[in-house]
């Protein structure tokens, strides 16, 4: 079982982002606060969890949680500010969007910038050591699972409804058959024998 949350006598927010390995689409983020007495046996890593079991576990957390958000930055802003900032900003950006104020943030992964006065701790691989950061990465995944879902009617050929967006090998083939869109990240590898771009 997963611990709660870092603090125990804070109002603690966990943070996660979703899609920073994508060649398209946004990267998405959420921050969630947990009631003190919450629990779930299945709340885990977003990543070690069924699309099912995930889409059940958003449900929950959302009618259980104190607070609660998502946002994007887009594929556009993430070429202009490069993926880790992105990330951050996402985080920033769901972080801010939650009432209560969280007095603390707990932060999956190792790089996060301030967001005004509010202490933070970065924890690696933190979605599976704490409910709140868990909470979290399952609705940045949904969120941006149900984003490319969407996006894929407009696009089919790409089978962003199964690969999200991420570099499967009917992702590189569409790409190499029909090019690029105006939701690919143009600052990534796109296809194996293309070099990077430079920003």
């Amino acid at each position: 079982m997963l611990k709660l949350k870092i603090n125990p006598n804070l109002l603690e927010c966990g943070t996660d982002e979703a899609g920073r390995g994508c060649l398209a689409g946004p990267v998405t983020a959420a921050a969630c606060i947990l009631p003190d007495d919450f629990s779930h046996p299945l709340l885990n890593d977003s990543k070690k969890l069924t699309e099912s079991q995930r889409n059940d576990l958003r449900t929950i957390i959302e009618s259980s949680a104190i607070t609660w958000a998502v946002a994007h930055v887009t594929e556009l802003e993430i070429d202009s500010m490069n993926i880790l900032n992105a990330s951050i900003e996402a985080m920033h950006r769901a972080i801010i969007k939650l009432n209560p104020t969280p007095e603390f943030i707990a932060v999956d992964g190792n790089r996060f910038k301030p967001l005004g006065n509010i202490p933070f701790q970065c924890v690696i691989k933190g979605d599976g050591k704490y409910q709140n950061i868990a909470a979290a990465s399952i609705l940045a995944k949904t969120e941006r699972d149900r984003y490319m879902k969407q996006l894929h009617l407009e696009y089919p050929k790409y089978d962003w409804h199964q690969n999200k967006g991420y570099p499967t090998a009917k992702h590189r083939a569409a790409l190499t058959e029909y090019g690029d869109t105006p939701h690919h990240r143009k600052t990534f590898r796109l296809l194996s024998n293309q070099l990077r771009l430079k920003l």
